[in-house]
């Protein structure tokens, strides 16, 4: 007998905003989070925005103590810290320093690169010979694992404690991983997310790519424009996201507050074959997650009320669009709503998919969705397939039982998630 599986705990790291009350009114207010940086300009990027989270104010000893800020150089590391124990902490779960570990507790926590500034600092020490200056936490805070590994200690996880990492898919792939590990009953509860570093050695390659906008350095707020057909490019972001994920049955034992449930999804890949490839998606993959997605999570395509999609404000998004319908057999106006929160604060790259399901499971408790930004003309292509109605501009209430929520990344992989009001 398989376990539902609900959300009692969420944390976020945002560029629109740190903690789940700042990013829900950006949200709900369309705030872009995306600024110019001046770094970028110095170091002669096309494109000079981003998404970064401002943690200059918070204080940092409510995550870390002062030994452990000592040297700490990783951004991606700090996003994830603060996500996940506020996450925990919302969840109404300690970290009471127990002798024993958490044998039910576990952790799927992805990232795409860690502490590259951190490893920038290493080589340089290594190559000046300074070897013994790298310090105690320089491991820690440069392998992948890092992040989960910190986390793990902080919460006393003894079940599964593990980082995924599959480029922009990671975020939704770790919270379907922690789903399907409570769901067969090998664990009670999972805290799952993901971060990604932040600046120019995370985002250069994209740059050197040219497919990150360039004619929006003086007007960053209007730079993220998914669906849209002034689009050209997706905004480069960093942050965090984190999920607690619990059996139904243990959150009603301890009285949780249950934000939604998760039914079901699917993890696949297109094998980089029949037009996909490391940067382009295998269509007929796409719609099959879709599909197996809503098989797993045993509902029709016409019960999904509204869509997060992955649209990077590429020229892609008409294609992701035309995917959605195929896969759902839906167009016009009978298409569900669909947003993308990249709008509001860029591509968060391995951060993306959990960040975003924040802001998913968000929608369902208050009962809205939130607008896209940006997307006054929307692309004649997606025209072409649905009607612009489904397409909100700005926030609206809107009941929903059922949202779906979709990543795609490099190397041709894809994730579909599907959320639910919690109902007895």
């Amino acid at each position: 007998m398989k376990n539902r599986v609900v959300v009692t705990g969420l944390g976020v790291c945002a560029p629109n905003g740190v903690g789940l009350e700042a990013f829900e009114q950006t949200l709900q207010s369309n705030t872009s989070g995306i600024t110019f940086h001046s770094e970028l300009k110095n170091l002669n990027f096309s494109c000079q925005v981003g998404g970064k989270p401002n943690i200059e104010d918070i204080n940092l000893n409510k995550y870390f103590t002062n030994v452990q800020l000592k040297g700490l150089n990783a951004s991606g590391l700090f996003y994830g810290v603060m996500a996940g124990l506020d996450a925990w902490k919302d969840a109404n779960l300690k970290c009471d320093g127990a002798d024993a570990p958490n044998w039910d507790t576990g952790i799927v926590f992805g990232t795409g690169i860690l502490g590259v500034d951190k490893f920038r600092e290493a080589i340089y020490k290594v190559d000046e010979g300074q070897v013994r200056r790298l310090g105690s936490t320089a491991v820690i805070q440069t392998m992948a694992s890092g992040i989960s590994a910190y986390l793990g200690g902080l919460i006393g996880a003894g079940n599964q404690v593990t980082t995924n990492s599959s480029a922009c898919t990671t975020g939704t792939e770790a919270i379907l991983m922690g789903f399907e590990r409570i769901q067969s009953r090998k664990a009670t509860r999972m805290l799952v997310g993901s971060c990604s570093d932040s600046g120019p050695y995370v985002w250069g390659g994209f740059d050197a790519m040219r497919i990150l906008p360039r004619k929006f350095n003086e007007n960053p707020s209007a730079a993220s424009r998914p669906m849209s057909a002034t689009a050209s490019g997706f905004v480069p972001g960093s942050g965090a996201g984190a999920l607690v994920l619990e059996s139904l049955e243990s959150a009603l034992e301890r009285g949780a507050t249950i934000y939604a449930e998760i039914l079901g999804g699917h993890l696949n890949s297109g094998g980089q074959r029949l037009g996909g490839s490391m940067t382009a998606p295998n269509n007929t993959a796409v719609k099959r997650c879709i599909q197996e997605a809503l098989q797993n999570a045993g509902i029709d395509t016409h019960a999904v009320q509204a869509i997060n999609g992955h649209l990077t404000a590429t020229a892609k998004d008409p294609v992701e669009i035309k995917n959605w319908s195929e896969a759902l057999q839906r167009t016009g106006k009978d298409f569900p709503k669909i947003n993308s929160f990249k709008s509001h604060f860029g591509h968060c790259l391995a951060a993306a998919g959990s960040i975003e399901c924040v802001g998913t499971v968000l929608q369902l408790k208050n009962q809205k969705l939130y607008g896209s930004l940006n997307c006054l003309d929307v692309h004649p292509e997606i025209l072409k397939t649905i009607d612009e109605t489904c397409i909100p501009m700005q926030s609206m209430d809107f009941e929903s039982k059922i949202i779906a929520k979709a990543s795609f990344g490099f190397g041709d992989v894809n994730a579909c998630i599907i959320f639910s009001r919690y109902s007895a």
